[in-house]
């Protein structure tokens, strides 16, 4: 056995075992008891039902993990990869469409494999804890859809980086960075009005009271709306959110027609708020530099492996190309992605923190966003009792306990508007 065989299966391994422990921890640091701030605001009964669906979702978790990691050393095992490389190659489109063709399958067989596991997901638990809103039409709609954007946007993708490195010589990843970086802005510049509306449908905030108590909100903190959207989240389950999204004209804040229903319009401007604050912290445009930085060192560190034939050999290729190192280096490169994601969540919960304080100082209605974060929370069944190393590790979002804690540390919160 090779070293890199090593290497890579002992990663796969212990970044299995990792998961595995962190979810057990993350069940047992559960609490039987409501905590004290969420008493009046967290029905028992619905408490109660928050652990079950903890509980039920790790089993899940690690099982369908666990059958995960069983296909992928049988897929090894029997050749599948190379097998699915000499189809590939045997259609005789040269080495961008071999590569094309050889993801196609792996991306078809990926799927076939998934579909069964999201069905669980959201016909099974999420339906049976009153979230899921999903029909089987929207279910399979979803599945073709994003099957074919996968097609387009993720053919465009490989095939670039297929014809960068087998073109360009050492320089290939220079240049394979700078026009995926584009592209990529590119797709996120105009998603709100192509990709977004393929799955939801948007609509402009009609006027009323929540409206123009946003427009008041956002004239104060001179942040220009270039749209306030809700969106039908209803469609598919009874969970509530918002977010902010896009660039430039195309930039806009998306509310859940669940949020809209679940709170009144003090709370939800305070959502909204937070939301601009991570604008005015410039929290998105620090995300995408760290994003593109982060891209260009795995391209730079590929590019010393590509054409390695006892890389590829791990995964049982008989033929070395671009494609083929690309599979394996990624299973290689997954501690540098592991180490970058665990500084990427403590990034995003300073931003929480950061995006908090900026809602609480510039609307003044601290009592109001801990209430929304409260309703968030219960509505969504939301673990309040984490374990700590799974937040340190995984969480993007600091536990709804210490972000509360903070936001009262920060002034005296008045109780919400009724």
């Amino acid at each position: 056995m090779s070293v890199y065989a090593v290497v890579i299966f002992s990663v796969i391994i212990l970044n299995f075992a990792l998961d595995a422990v962190l979810d057990i921890l993350n069940v047992r640091a559960m609490r039987p008891d409501l905590p004290e701030e969420f008493a009046g605001a967290y029905p028992p009964e619905k408490y109660a039902a928050s652990q079950r669906y903890l509980k039920e979702n790790t089993v899940f978790g690690l099982f369908s993990a666990t059958a995960g990691i069983l296909v992928l050393f049988l897929f090894i095992y029997a050749g599948t990869f190379n097998a699915a490389d000499g189809i590939a190659r045997s259609a005789g489109f040269g080495e961008i469409g071999s590569g094309l063709l050889f993801f196609f399958i792996l991306m078809a067989a990926f799927e076939v494999i998934q579909i069964p596991k999201a069905a669980y997901a959201t016909f099974v638990i999420e339906e049976k804890y009153g979230f899921n809103k999903t029909t089987v039409k929207t279910f399979i709609t979803d599945i073709i859809k994003g099957a074919f954007l996968s097609i387009i946007i993720g053919g465009i993708c490989m095939a670039a980086l297929i014809w960068f490195f087998s073109s360009f010589g050492k320089w290939a990843w220079v240049y394979a960075w700078a026009s995926l970086t584009v592209f990529q802005l590119g797709v996120g510049y105009i998603s709100p009005v192509l990709i977004m509306p393929l799955f939801n449908k948007y609509e402009p905030l009609e006027p009323g009271p929540l409206r123009s108590e946003i427009e008041t909100y956002a004239n104060s903190q001179s942040f220009k709306l270039k749209g306030v959207f809700t969106m039908d989240g209803s469609k598919r389950s009874t969970k509530s959110n918002a977010f902010f999204t896009g660039f430039g004209r195309f930039r806009r804040i998306v509310l859940f027609d669940t949020l809209i229903a679940q709170m009144t319009a003090p709370e939800i401007v305070s959502v909204l708020a937070h939301e601009v604050g991570h604008f005015k912290k410039k929290h998105i445009i620090k995300g995408m530099a760290m994003s593109v930085a982060s891209f260009g060192i795995m391209l730079f560190v590929f590019s010393l492996f590509i054409g390695n034939i006892k890389l590829a050999g791990v995964f049982g290729f008989e033929n070395p190309s671009v494609y083929a190192s690309l599979v394996a280096f990624g299973f290689l490169y997954a501690p540098v992605s592991f180490a970058t994601g665990v500084f990427g969540a403590w990034l995003s919960r300073k931003n929480e923190y950061e995006a908090d304080r900026f809602a609480v100082t510039t609307y003044l209605h601290g009592g109001d966003f801990i209430a929304a974060l409260k309703k968030l929370s219960v509505e969504n069944l939301s673990n309040l009792t984490p374990h700590p190393w799974k937040v340190m590790l995984e969480y993007s979002h600091p536990p709804v306990m210490e972000r509360i804690a903070a936001i009262r540390k920060i002034s005296p919160v008045q109780p919400p508007e009724s």
